[in-house]
């Protein structure tokens, strides 16, 4: 069993936003699967499937960005589920719009869902799938950056991410992480 868990905030004014990027990713995972993930449990929506034969749990925490790993926890101990079987789909603003980057393991990059999370499973070990959303201007404001929207310009990019995100996700639980770097990490 898997969980496969995308970051993002609650509430529809956070919708479409750079920080919601995991939200958008699990969505159309959701749809691949056949699947809804709209259960509130764990400080979160949830839904199952299966990728191949193996069980899924998708799910969109619902705390807030800053504090992801209460609910990613409270889902791994309900689901008795290893760290090194859940999926985190997160927003980078170290990578260019589209890019997507997979780890195995690694620090929290600044990224302060990641932090939690970490704080929460007491590991750096879990498996990741991060999803550029570009660099911020300088003078602009971390928080207004990734809380703000893309240009119109950017959009057709982003949705095929989100696309290639949740194709990432199955091919980790599918394939294994290492199949999916070397296809992901290198794709322009």
């Amino acid at each position: 069993m898997y969980i496969i868990a995308g970051l993002g905030n609650p509430t529809r004014e956070y919708e479409k936003t750079r920080h919601n990027a995991g939200f958008e990713a699990i969505d159309i995972l959701a749809d691949k699967l056949g699947t809804r993930v709209t259960e509130k449990k764990h400080k979160a929506f949830c839904g199952s499937g299966m990728i191949g034969f193996e069980k899924v749990i998708l799910a969109k925490p619902q705390t807030f960005m800053n504090l992801s790993g209460e609910s990613i926890r409270a889902i791994a101990d309900f689901y008795k589920v290893e760290p090194d079987h859940i999926i985190i789909i997160c927003d980078d603003i170290n990578l260019a719009e589209g890019r997507l980057r997979i780890r195995t393991k690694g620090s929290a990059g600044g990224h302060n869902g990641l932090k939690n999370i970490i704080s929460h499973l007491g590991t750096q070990e879990f498996l990741r799938i991060r999803v550029g959303v570009g660099e911020k201007p300088e003078e602009m404001d971390l928080a207004d950056y990734v809380l703000g929207r893309f240009p119109k310009d950017q959009e057709e990019v982003m949705a095929q991410a989100y696309k290639d995100a949740a194709e990432a996700a199955v091919m980790m639980v599918t394939d294994g992480a290492d199949m999916a770097m070397n296809h992901f990490n290198r794709k322009k």
